[in-house]
């Protein structure tokens, strides 16, 4: 237990490391994450259940198992930090992804991928990066954890309002069911499980490993889509990247922008900008290549795959230099103490 301890947190802290290595090498051996795009059936609203589907509950369900109910209380004490968080991550990142898409002129279904990744709640790997760049965590998880309850709503309702702006109509019902099923059910099931075994011994060492799980089965996520779409990525020019990066980092701007507006303190601010600017891209490619309403812009799914590999490796690098700005802080304090003496 202790060997697979160490290596979920080895894979936690190299997360974007993990992510690229295993997207590069299925870029040249598409075949060796072929598995991951495998359809298992079919639900009710004509969504394919993949492995990739699975994959996401996984991720998922570790999130849950996270959960107590201390942080629904902290919800509970905190509903304006919480609001001013979820607020902003409906407003800016879905339509920052449609203002680009227009700017941009991206074709409809690259656009349609770009506002489907901006309408996605936040990522689960913001927490361990706010953890990393010393950002307000109880914040972080109250954020996740909202965003992500009112995604089967506020997602396919973003989506089908600003996808109205291409020659492309999507109905919500099929997104909402598609998260209710990969989304909302594991993360219940594991804040379940945590709630009812949290004090056991075993289950608390185990929990412990989850992190590494969720890496990589991010990692798998990424690789799946590059095995599908990544002869096509450069096919899209440029621009597919730039979008992206664009988009990705105008998002931590104007999420820390948003929290500095409301006079949140540093801790806080950062949060809010990785919580903005790391999106569940994951999630966004799972949409794109499993939902029925995407099934005629297949290319919806380069742009997600794209932004699920970039925002874990910029997410790591932004709670890098607030660590590193930290650090020379320290030192520089340190120095005119030792001078003051």
């Amino acid at each position: 237990m202790k060997a697979l301890q160490k290596t979920s947190k080895f894979l936690s802290d190299y997360t974007s490391i993990v992510v690229i290595a295993i997207a590069v090498v299925t870029f040249f051996l598409p075949s060796m994450m072929g598995w991951v795009n495998l359809a298992l059936f079919t639900d009710m609203v004509s969504n394919k259940f993949t492995c990739q589907s699975i994959i996401i509950g996984i991720i998922m369900f570790s999130m849950g198992l996270t959960l107590t109910t201390e942080d629904f209380k902290i919800l509970a004490q905190r509903p304006f930090d919480i609001c001013v968080g979820a607020v902003a991550q409906y407003l800016i990142m879905p339509f920052l992804a449609f203002a680009l898409s227009k700017v941009l002129n991206l074709p409809d279904g690259i656009a349609l991928g770009l506002i489907l990744v901006g309408c996605c709640p936040g990522g689960v790997s913001s927490n361990i990066m706010s953890y990393l760049c010393g950002g307000d965590v109880a914040f972080s998880v109250g954020m996740t954890t909202v965003s992500t309850l009112v995604s089967p709503v506020m997602t396919p309702l973003m989506v089908s309002l600003l996808a109205s702006g291409t020659q492309i109509t999507i109905k919500g019902l099929p997104m909402f069911v598609s998260i209710i099923e990969t989304v909302i059910l594991p993360v219940g099931v594991g804040f379940l499980l945590n709630y009812l075994l949290g004090k056991n011994k075993t289950f608390r060492e185990l929990q412990k490993v989850m992190p590494g799980v969720a890496v990589l089965g991010l990692a798998c996520v990424v690789g799946g889509v590059v095995s599908s779409q990544g002869a096509k990525f450069f096919q899209s020019g440029v621009v597919i990247f730039v979008a992206v990066l664009l988009h990705n980092g105008l998002g931590y701007l104007l999420g820390y922008g948003a929290g500095k507006l409301v006079g949140m303190n540093t801790s806080k601010k950062r949060t809010i900008s990785i919580e903005v600017g790391m999106q569940n891209a994951g999630l966004a490619t799972n949409l794109a290549t499993t939902t029925a309403q995407f099934a005629s812009t297949p290319e919806s799914a380069i742009i997600c795959a794209v932004s699920c590999t970039w925002h874990s490796i910029s997410g790591t690098l932004l709670a890098g230099l607030f660590a590193m700005h930290d650090k020379r802080k320290e030192k520089a304090a340190g120095n005119v103490e030792a001078a003051a003496h």
